[in-house]
């Protein structure tokens, strides 16, 4: 039986466009800004993208809340009641208590609903890194695989799913407690750009810098030549905090040097966004090791 859905959470960033192609739910998480809550949904319905990375601009700051364990049953028990199982696939559990709150769900409803099978799987992804994966096992899920399959390909992947991150402002990093405030001030005064990547239990770790944008930029795309797994033949994905032609430059980059045919690009959501700040450049890809 294929009868299983794919679900993720907000912390994908999924474009909608995509959402919609392959049939996937995002469940989505809140943000607080200007002490008003919001809704992270897909199409952004209850604050444009741009309004939000313009509010951080402007100096506000945002902070987020996980999916607890009741609004995932609500979420998960109604595809069980219409006779399917689930296949959650989680934001990394190293940086959000949500995949936790999944399983607790997931254990109450199986008491509930012993016929069914829930699965949630930990991606140790972030952003689009996450999406990549949704991609690929709902196109798997459409030419037939069943769950056993999807999930064997993601225990497989999950340490190959690179992610490959640099940011504009330091100051975003040092609220988040990744750097101090005197390496956050030293930095922006010298232009040094931090060169991160999420490591293999799903942190996100600073690696290296650089000293200028253009040469952070070049950087993340030299890290998807040196391990990218025939890049040239797999769909990349880049996120971006509202820099959309610098991530247009990172796409004709990945094309010149390395013949990447097939690129997604699309927005870092209010959620990643509120951590990482305006100007975050990322690529993700499949690559021989994080």
């Amino acid at each position: 039986m294929n009868d299983y859905i794919i679900m993720t959470d907000s912390c994908s960033d999924m474009p909608l466009a995509m959402v919609s192609e392959l049939g996937v739910e995002v469940m989505p998480l809140k943000f607080t800004i200007g002490g008003n809550t919001y809704t992270n949904y897909s199409d952004n319905r209850d604050m444009p993208i741009k309004e939000f990375y313009s509010r951080l601009r402007n100096g506000e700051q945002s902070k987020t809340s996980q999916i607890n364990p009741d609004e995932f049953t609500s979420y998960f028990e109604p595809h069980l009641k219409e006779g399917k199982d689930i296949l959650y696939i989680a934001f990394s559990s190293a940086l959000s208590g949500t995949y936790k709150s999944s399983l607790i769900a997931a254990e109450d409803l199986k008491e509930k609903y012993p016929e069914r099978r829930i699965e949630c799987f930990d991606s140790l992804c972030a952003c689009i890194g996450q999406t990549a994966f949704v991609w690929y096992v709902a196109n798997m899920k459409k030419s037939g695989y069943d769950m056993n399959e999807v999930l064997d390909w993601l225990n497989a992947n999950r340490l190959h799913l690179c992610h490959w991150f640099t940011v504009e402002d330091l100051m975003h990093l040092k609220r988040g407690g990744r750097i101090s405030a005197a390496t956050a001030i030293a930095g922006t005064m010298l232009k040094i750009k931090p060169i991160l990547h999420v490591d293999d239990e799903g942190r996100l770790i600073n690696v290296g810098k650089v000293r200028g944008r253009k040469a952070s930029l070049d950087a993340i795309v030299d890290k998807a030549g040196e391990t990218g797994i025939d890049i040239s033949n797999q769909t990349v994905f880049i996120s971006h905090g509202d820099c959309e032609d610098e991530a247009e430059y990172v796409a004709e980059q990945l094309r010149k040097k390395y013949g990447v045919k097939n690129i997604v690009i699309d927005f870092i959501g209010p959620v990643i966004g509120a951590h990482a700040g305006p100007g975050t450049m990322a690529v993700y890809f499949l690559g021989t090791q994080r």
